[in-house]
This record gives structure tokens, C-alpha cells and sequence, in this order.
């Protein structure tokens, strides 16, 4: 039985299916779903919704596309007490996005950094992992989590590792585990496959980012955690070892992180 790490049953695409995806969880061969949010009203759905299921857990979390709004004290201490129910696993989706940085005359780097940094001292003060995000920004969210080691002693994720392989054993060393999802049955998945290839075997997480990047040969369509079957095929094919092996490699690596999984 697989754990997906990541994905977004609280994403507007997903919602009207939400119920039906963990129906049929058991039968797709899915032991768990981390529900992770994106700002602040994802984490209170999140978990309201987690409340509901067995087998489904959550995040609570502002993605940096939302510091701008959501990053403020009032959602801080909210998501703070939020984080007490045992069914909040993880402080995420946090981090640092410079893919589109559409007004050079506003400071979002500042912005997201200040609020990166904010998450990583409410997930320690909680007693969390955190799950980080990181688009075109390696080099400041490794300086961020440097600078802030002493506030990682429960654990990150690297969610959908992208990075090059010579960075994996540097995040590695740090504590990092890495997480990997659809992108890596994509045609131009060298450098994803390359960093799989390097992540040490009690690193490693399977997820689905779903409703995002569908793998092969659904690439295209709306995602679903019954497709992180997909994803575990592809990475034994990558690391040479049966399927069976990178299911219970990453189930306990899950639970590992992931402390409040049952």
C-alpha cells in the first residue's frame, strides 16, 4: 500500500471529487493521503475534511504565491491551533516560487522569504515536518534552511525535487527528504530522474501533486492519487529494484516524517 505525500483534494478542480477519490482509495491501492494546502482557507478545508476520513490527513500551510494576503498573524495563530489535531501531519506547502515575478518594483523575494522564514518557525514551535516548495529558487532556500537548521529538528520534505543530483547528498546532509511525482515519466525528465537516481533509499516519498502533472500516459488530464502507481513504476525502473521494494521503502519513509500517520 502506497502513501501519497502531496496532493490537493482541496484544490477547486478536485473538490467535486474529493469523495469519490477516497472511496476508492483502498482498491487503488492507497494506505494514506496527505491533503496538502496552499493558503490559509486550503488549511482549514483540509482539515476539516481529514476530520471526516479515515486515511486522509493534512496540512496546514501558506505557498508563497499567497504570502502577499494570507501571511498574517490572525491566520498564524489560527493554523497554529489548527496544528494541535493529530490529523495535521505537516506545516506546508511553505517556500520560495520565482518562476513568475510579474512587478520587479515589488519585493517578493523579500516578501516570500519573510514568510518562508515565519513557517519554519511555526512548524518547529508546533512540533512539524515541513513540506517546501521550490521553483527557481535552490540557491535561497538552501541559504533559508542554513540559516534556520536549528528549527528544522522535525523533518522536511522537498516536494517534487526538481534540483540537480549534485545538490541531493548537500540537502541530504541537512535532513531533507525528497519527494517525486509525475514529472518523472516525463519525456524531459532528465535532471528529476538524474536526483532520483542519487536520493538515498530512506529518503525517498512518492507523491502526486494532483490535481497537477498527470504522469505518462495521462500526462495532459486532470491527476489523481490512483496514479501514484505510475509514479512507483517509474522509480523502480530508475533505481533498478522491484516495484515492491519502492512501495514499503517509501511507506516507511513516510511514516518516519510523517510521525501522526496511523
Amino acid at each position: 500500500m502506497i502513501i501519497d505525500t502531496h496532493c490537493h483534494l482541496n484544490d477547486e478542480t478536485l473538490i467535486p471529487e474529493a469523495e469519490r477519490i477516497v472511496s476508492e482509495m483502498r482498491e487503488n491501492g492507497i494506505e494514506a493521503l496527505i491533503n496538502v494546502a496552499f493558503d490559509f482557507a486550503s488549511s482549514v478545508k483540509s482539515l476539516e475534511f481529514a476530520k471526516a476520513h479515515e486515511g486522509v490527513y493534512a496540512t496546514v500551510g501558506i505557498h508563497p504565491d499567497s504570502s502577499f494576503t494570507d501571511c498574517v498573524m490572525e491566520n498564524y495563530e489560527k493554523m497554529a491551533e489548527m496544528a494541535t489535531n493529530e490529523k495535521v501531519v505537516a506545516w506546508g506547502e511553505i517556500g520560495l516560487d520565482y518562476f513568475r515575478l510579474d512587478d520587479p518594483k515589488t519585493p517578493v523575494k523579500a516578501i516570500q522569504k519573510g514568510a518562508f522564514i515565519e513557517q519554519i518557525e511555526l512548524a518547529s514551535m508546533c512540533g512539524l515536518p515541513i513540506s517546501i516548495h521550490m521553483r527557481d529558487s535552490i540557491e535561497d532556500t538552501m541559504t533559508i534552511l542554513k540559516e534556520n537548521s536549528m528549527m528544522l529538528n522535525n523533518g522536511f520534505v522537498l516536494h517534487c525535487y526538481s534540483g540537480p543530483k549534485e545538490l541531493v547528498k548537500e540537502f541530504a546532509d541537512m535532513g531533507a527528504y525528497f519527494s517525486f511525482g509525475g514529472a518523472i515519466t516525463f519525456k524531459n525528465a532528465r535532471r528529476n530522474i538524474e536526483s532520483l537516481s542519487e536520493v538515498p533509499m530512506d529518503r525517498l516519498l512518492l507523491e502526486t501533486d494532483c490535481p497537477y502533472m498527470a504522469p505518462v500516459p495521462h500526462r495532459g488530464e486532470t491527476n489523481e492519487p490512483k496514479y501514484i502507481s505510475l509514479v512507483a513504476e517509474k522509480a523502480a525502473e530508475i533505481k533498478g529494484i522491484p516495484v515492491q521494494e519502492i512501495i514499503d521503502a517509501t511507506t516507511r519513509n513516510a511514516r518516519a516524517l510523517f510521525t501522526r500517520i496511523k
